[in-house]
């Protein structure tokens, strides 16, 4: 009965969320459904566990969602990262256009720039450029997953996505963590799904499918608009990478800094150790002053009835939504996590490669992205709960905590592209599509990267490469 308690919520959870109800208030109420079927007490369930995990991760990475959607709304209104997508394009060309589509997206993602931001910065040249060449637009939505779903997420050193921060703050690692094997499994995964969208490229031009006659979303780009120079919008990217890289692998962090705090009578959730919080603070910099520059420099191109008070204003709101949103997800999975049938599932899942903890940790990490629909929420679910178990096992067989790292920050970003998840919604609303027609290859991406998080723990079992 237990277990059933947590399927049946965890079919709630994704029906609703796929029919566009918020998660903020039906994360908890699809929890407390599974929790009542095994006998959980209901209020203290939601307020003390449900809402206490949910703040623990508030705390921990709201700086991130901030800085990180105002950088980006600055970024979009300003104009700076359709300057880029527009020059990448034109660097390509636009006879390779699911190449430029793609590239453009890893940039601004590498960059800093959140993947909602790159959705709606490089949809209008994407749509552009696919009825110019009569490509099927069902395709989009496959085209800047790669782009912006995949490497730049979790596999790339240094990446300044959220997925990639979250492991630094339970392993005491840095945002460079096995930076070797994150670059070979990164090529392994372009390549793949490159090839997949390159052959249903082929497949619809052999049958002569064409772009397809849509009317939702629909846009035209404006040649004629002015924008900054590529060269100068680039810089702000590059502040990102290169203020994060001083602080977090160059750059010494007086190990004292924390100790006022924690000598503090009733200061809650204070951070153990600087490791446990330096990646963070080093993106926290590079992501400030990024957007400092990025508003200097793009000032003067904001449309004429657009302030900057009210870019910032809005990145800082929409900063909101999206860290409830995942907070939500946090509380309803250690909800799921503390009731009876989660622990025969557990167990039952760490018994599978449980020799081998790297194989563990990517097929639990997995599963709980799915579950939670939400990369991050399914990483800090899984190394809350077991993150120490793995550190453990994996240092008593001499693998470094860089390599878990990057294994479950692999992993995170694979199951969590489920049809219910926040960033293929907005995906698909963006292009104008629905599920039935786009998602199929959008799955199969999901498919690449979970065979990835794998392929990354047999390349260092093999070779020992980090």
């Amino acid at each position: 009965m237990e277990v059933f308690a947590i399927i049946l919520s965890f079919v709630l959870l994704v029906t609703i969320a796929y029919r566009g109800f918020s998660v903020i208030l039906f994360a908890p109420v699809c929890a407390l459904v599974a929790a009542s079927l095994s006998n959980f007490p209901l209020l203290p369930g939601y307020t003390e566990l449900f809402m206490g995990k949910a703040v623990i991760y508030i705390k921990s990475f709201f700086p991130i969602f901030l800085l990180g959607a105002v950088f980006g709304k600055v970024m979009e209104e300003t104009g700076m990262a359709r300057s880029i997508a527009k020059e990448v394009i034109k660097k390509i060309g636009k006879e390779r256009v699911t190449l430029a589509i793609v590239v453009a997206c890893l940039v601004l993602t590498y960059g800093g720039v959140s993947l909602f931001v790159c959705v709606f910065a490089i949809y209008p040249f994407a749509s552009a450029l696919f009825k110019e060449a009569q490509l099927p637009k069902r395709l989009i939505p496959c085209c800047m997953a790669i782009g912006a779903f995949t490497v730049t997420m979790d596999c790339l050193p240094g990446t300044p996505q959220i997925q990639n921060i979250i492991p630094t703050v339970y392993l005491g690692t840095t945002t460079y963590a096995a930076p070797a094997l994150g670059i070979i499994c990164a090529i392994f995964l372009l390549g793949i799904s490159y090839s997949y969208l390159h052959w249903r490229c082929r497949q619809a031009i052999k049958c002569g499918e064409g772009y397809g006659n849509h009317t939702i979303n629909e846009v035209v780009v404006d040649t004629d608009q002015k924008l900054p120079p590529w060269y100068v919008s680039i810089l702000p990217l590059l502040t990102v990478l290169v203020v994060n890289f001083f602080f977090s692998s160059i750059y010494t962090w007086n190990p004292e800094l924390l100790a006022p705090f924690q000598n503090l009578n009733g200061l809650p959730l204070v951070a153990k150790s600087i490791k446990n919080v330096a990646s963070l603070w080093s993106l926290i910099l590079g992501l400030l002053t990024a957007t400092i520059l990025a508003s200097v420099l793009g000032y003067r191109f904001l449309p004429k009835h657009v302030s900057l008070k009210s870019v910032i204003n809005a990145g800082a709101i929409g900063s909101l939504l999206a860290i409830m949103n995942t907070a939500s997800e946090v509380g309803y999975g250690n909800i799921i996590a503390s009731l009876p049938g989660f622990t025969e599932i557990a167990h039952t899942l760490l018994n599978i490669g449980g020799d081998y903890p790297l194989f563990n940790a990517a097929l639990m990490i997995n599963v709980l992205a799915g579950v939670t629909g939400s990369a991050s929420g399914g990483v800090s679910i899984a190394l809350e709960i077991f993150g120490q178990h793995w550190l453990e096992t994996t240092a008593a067989m001499g693998i470094p905590p860089e390599v878990l790292h990057r294994i479950a920050s692999m992993a995170a970003g694979g199951l969590d592209t489920l049809p219910h998840n926040g960033a293929v919604i907005t995906l698909l609303a963006v292009c104008g599509l629905t599920h039935k027609e786009a998602y199929k290859d959008v799955f199969a991406i999901t498919c690449f990267k979970i065979l990835t998080a794998f392929f990354g723990v047999i390349v260092f079992m093999t070779t020992g490469i980090v």
